[in-house]
């Protein structure tokens, strides 16, 4: 199950860990990457990326960790993929902390044009 703005008091953390795990361009690419197949090894993702895989592992890491991958292991090794289901959540719940926060600046901007006609 995925949770929402809606589902929990500590969403606005589960939020900020997924769009902190966004804010590298490194994982952007490895999760468009992902996102191309049903699973992928690191090995995988270090011959499109051309980066050491080491630096791969950690970018998985975190973005295994904010719950945007999923990693099973297979054999000798570990197959990643993107968790869509939590992906869309976080755009979700993105697109409402947007529509929020305009919300209510336009909210305000009225108000006080309101009050500046009155005066």
């Amino acid at each position: 199950m995925t949770l929402s703005l809606s589902d929990t008091c500590c969403t606005h953390d589960i939020m900020a860990k997924g769009l902190n795990a966004l804010s590298h361009p490194a994982r952007v690419k490895i999760l468009k990457h992902l996102s191309g197949y049903h699973a992928c090894c690191c090995k995988d993702v270090v011959r499109h990326l051309h980066l050491a895989q080491s630096t791969v592992s950690q970018h998985l890491k975190v973005l295994v960790e904010a719950g945007l991958v999923h990693v099973r292991p297979e054999r000798q090794s570990s197959r990643y993929e993107v968790d869509t289901e939590a992906l869309a959540a976080l755009s979700e719940d993105l697109a409402r902390l947007t529509e929020t926060c305009i919300d209510a600046a336009k909210s305000r901007k009225f108000r006080h044009e309101a009050e500046t006609h009155e005066q």
